[in-house]
């Protein structure tokens, strides 16, 4: 039984106050796959262009990442140009050429239509239902990235898709513009009553606040000394949280504070290096380590 991720898989050329670098695996199915398949195989629903190599291929056929919904066409592959100056919780644009993403209709193989776990990455919400629609039957949980674009753009869409989804993933400005309320906790209150019954919310450098009905859970980042390059950690942090969730079929408080923990240190990981290159080369025991150090620095006794 795998997870199944619908998103982009692209390449990125980007600049920091640690360097740059050209041409490199990006988008948000490879950031989530490569993080989620650490706990879970992964199933990826994906296009990517002619100019996208064997060796592209090859990071994703070395880890448990099935690849039948992974489609190339003829043409060039999703590509985005960013930049990160000191204050690195926010990218500004560059250049973005979405290519073969432009007419991208996801469209599920067969196996992948029983998956029972889903992760509808940030792309239209039409396509995103229509995802849904896809599925043989219901997945055990759906979850859901989406983005203001969407919220404001297609709002009538978006609602019609969080219908569907049990697990939201968003952004502090997000979640406030989603729901029209700026206390988070109200705002989850309101995203309830459209389908969801878990937020996620992503808080970059300042951690990840999590609500449920059984109570709520706010967790730091983990500390590091050195970041190079923020792209992607959000669409790890999925990966890792969701990847989490998926291996233990469960949705309790306490498995999701747990999830909560390996999304976040999984994103530790991505920052630590640029693109994906942390992610191809973390190893279990390294990501087991790392979540007993990030437990023991979080937990605090009772008197």
């Amino acid at each position: 039984m795998s997870l199944l991720v619908i998103g982009s898989v692209a390449f990125d050329d980007l600049a920091t106050p640690s360097g740059t670098r050209s041409n490199i695996l990006g988008g948000s199915a490879s950031y989530f796959s490569l993080s989620a398949s650490h706990f879970k195989p992964v199933e990826v629903v994906a296009v990517v262009g002619q100019d996208f190599g064997p060796e592209h291929f090859k990071v994703f056929q070395d880890r448990p990442i099935g690849l039948e919904g992974l489609v190339q066409v003829p043409g060039q592959s999703f590509r985005w140009k960013g930049r990160y100056d000191q204050d690195l919780n926010e990218a500004q644009t560059l250049d973005t050429q979405l290519n073969v993403f432009a007419t991208f209709r996801p469209v599920l193989p067969e196996k992948s239509r029983t998956a029972p776990f889903l992760f509808l990455g940030n792309i239209d919400p039409v396509l995103q239902l229509n995802v849904v629609n896809q599925m043989a039957r219901r997945p055990r949980w759906v979850a859901l990235d989406t983005m203001n674009f969407w919220i404001e753009g297609a709002r009538e869409a978006l609602l019609a898709v969080l219908k569907t989804t049990d697990i939201l993933l968003v952004n502090e400005t997000e979640a406030r513009s989603l729901s029209g309320e700026h206390n988070l906790v109200q705002a989850y209150r309101k995203i309830c009553d459209l389908g969801p019954r878990i937020l996620v919310v992503k808080r970059g450098e300042h951690g990840v606040s999590l609500f449920t009905p059984d109570g709520y859970f706010m967790a730091p980042a983990f500390p590091l000394e050195h970041v190079q390059d923020p792209t992607g950690a959000g669409d790890t942090f999925a990966g890792g949280f969701l990847g989490y969730l998926a291996s233990t079929d469960a949705l309790d408080l306490q498995t999701l504070k747990r999830a909560t923990l390996a999304g976040t240190v999984m994103a530790s990981f991505t920052v630590e290096a640029f693109g994906t290159a942390r992610l191809e080369t973390v190893t279990p025991a390294c990501i087991q380590e790392r979540m007993r150090l990030f437990s023991d620095m979080i937990h605090v006794a009772h008197p």
